[in-house]
């Protein structure tokens, strides 16, 4: 029987794709986004991985993540002054380069935690040389949340341990030279070289300016 000798109107293409639409955005749970499970890695957005995501799906790294009605936390298995540097910090600077859900999110906010624990500057100090790299992996990429994820945890970096960043800084200023030239993080770049200054005392302003003459120094 016809739609019309029914009287009957028949569905439109675009009723149909709406109820399509209404389907899939019911079996889609917020929380989907931050399970290792279910992310997409098809998803035609630029996508960066390392080695980072198959360590914490496979929970080798000692967190879970929490979701907070207002945003998201991690929660650690082992207090994290109690978590080990060597390899946990090294490999949390690794996935600094992920820009997928959860990766991103763990490694940014697990590399910022261990930093603030109570003994994190002697810890650090002691795997310096092992956290360099990663984090100049992280800040020379184009991507401009990898950039920003790289800068905040060099920043942090810079906290922990003072002036033993100044023998490792060199080799972060060419591509922070390049970046200072871009307005939207010139403010960004000279807080992140402001605080080099800080942490690593007066002798840190003439390695500053072998690469970004026209610096000012804070002091």
């Amino acid at each position: 029987m016809s739609f019309s000798r029914a009287g009957l109107s028949k569905p439109s293409s675009s009723n149909t794709s709406n109820e399509s639409a209404t389907t899939s955005a019911k079996s889609f749970k917020p929380s989907d986004k931050l399970n290792p499970k279910t992310v997409d890695f098809f998803n035609t957005r630029e996508i960066q991985k390392t080695a980072f995501g198959t360590i914490y799906t496979n929970g080798g790294i000692p967190c879970r993540l929490v979701h907070g009605s207002v945003k998201n936390k991690l929660m650690w298995n082992t207090p994290p002054e109690k978590v080990p540097f060597d390899p946990i910090l090294v490999i949390l600077a690794e996935g600094l380069r992920e820009t997928q859900h959860p990766f991103n999110f763990v490694a940014r906010e697990g590399f910022k935690d261990l930093l603030q624990t109570h003994n994190a500057s002697e810890k650090a100090i002691e795997i310096l040389p092992k956290l360099i790299i990663p984090i100049k992996n992280a800040i020379v990429l184009d991507n401009d949340e990898i950039f920003e994820s790289g800068l905040n945890a060099l920043v942090q970096l810079s906290d922990a341990v003072g002036s033993y960043l100044n023998a490792h800084i060199k080799i972060y200023l060419s591509i922070l030279c390049r970046r200072l030239t871009q307005r939207k993080y010139k403010d960004q770049v000279t807080d992140a070289l402001n605080k080099f200054e800080q942490n690593g005392g007066k002798e840190v302003v003439p390695i500053i300016k072998t690469k970004i003459p026209t610096y000012n120094s804070v002091t």
